[in-house]
Parts: structure tokens; sequence; C-alpha cells
């Protein structure tokens, strides 16, 4: 069937299989926001959108007077940029896909658009192409590849015009948003696109639903694309294809529609900080802890990072994103291509999460039980019951709970001073 450029043909489009089985992905926030490398990505909205004294001081003190925002692109160079070497940390760290901004709402494009005249990637700055780069090598590594992209650009003179119209005259997305678009899905061909700076105006002025229907009926990607759901001021949880509803958005109940929780590992930023400090980012449980709790409720986990203006991961990040890979390579059966069970989580605690795959149930615990013996009453065994533990050879012993459920003998943790890495999966066969 062909989808009309309305909501209710788009939404009724079935979601691709492969972004609810992919679970994890990697975010990348790259722009000429990482040249001051200070604050957030919206350096520039909060420097001279919003006049910030913290802002203007900072470039009063490390820049020359007269200095603009456009002044940074040239820094912006990419040096140090590896594509393949990104990619191969990305998929060591379990990632089945990564969105890449393409263009944040600074208007900066990471690739030689042809409606962005010296104000992309190949004109100054790097002069690569970063969106086709990345594209590649992640191709050559089976990874999916996503495109982040903001409709809006807070000052780009033909928004604010049609801003100004009250959103009457629509110059701005029929020169610049639309054909970057376009120009994006005929050049690169992505799995995802990431729709952002969509709250401003409604979706009569972005154009969103004739998007759609193209992207959906005649793009070279039509059955496999995804995208999300921020294309206009109130789509945002209501329509498009999975929902983000906001960032690091956390239900607290199982969803009834597909959804991503997309989170940072600097607790502050999603462009790179010169300046963060240790206690300003994730460490490894709480990185376990938000992928565990969000696939239980059958969320996808898009986890970021900022590289540098060079083009460098920072090691920390590198070593949270390996982290991630390590707890993935022993426990990515419980996580990867599984569904949500009856259950999402024992007894309202926080610490035993559910997922499961056909009969298979998976109970992730995230504390370690100080007797080694874990309880849940969810589950209810059955003669045929069997339990193992992820990377740990041989079954293990259980008994029928008083009440309901089981209660399982773990194997025994040698005394460590250090606490263990965080979770751990208990597979339960033969239980309801």
């Amino acid at each position: 069937p062909r989808y009309r450029p309305d909501w209710a043909s788009l939404d009724a489009r079935p979601l691709p299989g492969w972004f609810d089985q992919a679970k994890v992905g990697v975010f990348v926030h790259w722009g000429v926001f990482s040249v001051p490398a200070w604050g957030s990505e919206w350096f520039w909205w909060h420097w001279q959108g919003e006049h910030r004294a913290d802002y203007q001081s900072f470039v009063q003190h490390r820049y020359p007077p007269d200095t603009t925002y456009a002044d940074f692109a040239p820094h912006f160079t990419a040096h140090d940029f590896q594509p393949r070497e990104w990619a191969q940390l990305f998929q060591q760290a379990g990632a089945r896909y990564v969105v890449l901004t393409t263009k944040h709402h600074e208007g900066f494009t990471n690739w030689g658009s042809p409606v962005s005249w010296n104000w992309n990637s190949l004109d100054t700055g790097p002069h690569r192409d970063l969106v086709g780069e990345l594209g590649q090598a992640l191709r050559e590594s089976n990874i999916r590849y996503g495109l982040y992209h903001s409709l809006l650009e807070w000052f780009n003179p033909l928004y604010l015009a049609d801003k100004e119209s009250g959103f009457k005259t629509q110059n701005f997305v029929l020169k610049k948003t639309m054909p970057e678009l376009y120009d994006l899905v005929l050049k690169y061909k992505p799995d995802l696109i990431w729709s952002d700076g969509d709250w401003e105006a409604p979706e009569s002025y972005w154009n969103s639903t004739s998007f759609l229907a193209w992207l959906y009926n005649d793009s070279p990607v039509k059955d496999t694309v995804v995208v999300n759901d921020r294309w206009c001021n109130n789509c945002s949880c209501h329509h498009g294809g999975y929902y983000n509803c906001a960032d690091k958005y956390k239900p607290g109940t199982l969803p009834t529609h597909k959804w991503e929780m997309c989170s940072s590992i600097d607790k502050l930023s999603w462009g790179y900080r010169s300046n963060m400090n240790i206690a300003e980012l994730m460490d490894e449980a709480s990185i376990i802890e938000e992928l565990v709790q969000t696939v239980s409720f059958g969320g996808n986990y898009l986890l970021n990072v900022g590289p540098t203006k060079e083009g460098v991961i920072v090691p920390i990040f590198q070593e949270r994103l390996l982290a991630l890979g390590r707890w993935l390579d022993t426990n990515g059966e419980a996580i990867y291509e599984s569904k949500p069970w009856r259950v999402q989580m024992e007894n309202s605690t926080d610490t035993v999460w559910y997922t499961s795959k056909g009969p298979v149930v998976y109970a992730i615990f995230l504390i370690w039980p100080r007797d080694n013996v874990l309880e849940l009453s969810s589950p209810t065994p059955s003669p045929a019951t069997q339990v193992t533990m992820l990377g740990f050879a041989g079954t293990l012993k259980w008994q029928k709970s008083p009440g309901k459920g089981l209660i399982i003998t773990l194997p025994y943790m040698l005394p460590s001073p250090l606490p263990p890495q965080s979770g751990w999966t208990v597979k339960l066969e033969g239980v309801k």
C-alpha cells in the first residue's frame, strides 16, 4: 500500500524489524560546538541567543575580541578522525546501530550540503565528508547507520524570517531543511533518521508528512528505514516511527509503542566538554542499569559520546563503551532480540529485571545477594525447570519457594575488596 502524507496513514506503517532486535546503539554529537568544547553543544545559543554571562566571559577570556561563532569552524579540523577505528570501537561496545549528527541546531553540516554554502565540513574545517566516511566504515562492520538531523537552525536568516511570519512562510523549509533531508537519504541511504529541532513549529510548516510519505513510498530505503517522533511541535510521543518522547525518557511502566531512550555518558552535555570531570560521567554500573531497565520495558538504548574537534573519542568514553561491550559479551543473549516478559521487574524492586525470548525467561539482577541466594517471586517453576547463569558453566540448584516463585543458589563468588561488576543474568527454562 502507498502511504498518504497524513499521520493516520504514516503511523500505521509497521516498524522494520531490525530496530527492535538491535536494542543497543551509540549516539555521536560532533560539530563546530566541539571547538569551544565548553558548557554544551548549545554553546552558540547560550552565548548569542540568551547572552548568558558565563558564556560571554568564556569567549572574552579565551578568544580575540570580535570573535564570531563562524570563526570556530576552521578549528573543527577532524585531524585525528579515523572512521574505521570508531567503527571498531562501536562494534566492541556491542552497538548494533550508530547515529551521527549530520547537522545540529547551529546549521553546520558534516557533509557537503549543496544548500549550506561555506558552512559545511567540505568547504571549511575538516574539508572532509564526515557523514560519508563514517557511513562507509560502519557498513564494512555491519553496523546500521542512523543520521541525526535538526529541522531548525537557530540563527539562519531564512528561519528567523519564517518564524517572524508566525510560520506562515516556508522559505527556510523549502530552501534548506527539505533539500538537505532528501540529499541525506539519496546520498547515504541511512537505516534511521533521528529528527530533532521540531518544537517551535507545526507539521504544516515543516512538511514532515510529505517527506515521510516519500521516504516510505519511493525512497531507496523505503523498506528498511526507521524514524523517530520529532517531526513537529506536537509529534513527540504521538506520531512518527518509534518514540523518543523526551531526552533521557524513562517510562516507568511498559509502553505500548516501540521507544528508545537516549542517554549521554557525560551527564551534563551531549557535545564534548574539555572541562568535564569524572563525577559528571556515568559509571559502568549506571550505564548497565539504564540499559537493562530500558530493554525490560521494550525500549532501545542509545548511548552518546561527544568526540573532540580533532575527532578523538577520549579514552574515558572509550573505556565506558568497552565496559558495556564486555558486559554484553556475557549477557547479550538476554538483551539482543529479546522481548519484554509479562512482568518487567521483580516485586517493583528495581534490582531484578526480566526479559524473554519465546519460552525462555531471563532475570537480570543488578546487586549480588549477600548470601548468594537469589529469590524470585514472579516466575512459576515446574518439574522441568532448569536454571543456568550466563557466562557460568553448568546448571544452578534451585528450589520452589514456600510462597510462589523459586529460590536459586548462585555460584560462590570469591571475596574481593572491590564490589563485583554490575549485572548478572540467570536464564530460566520451563517456567511460566
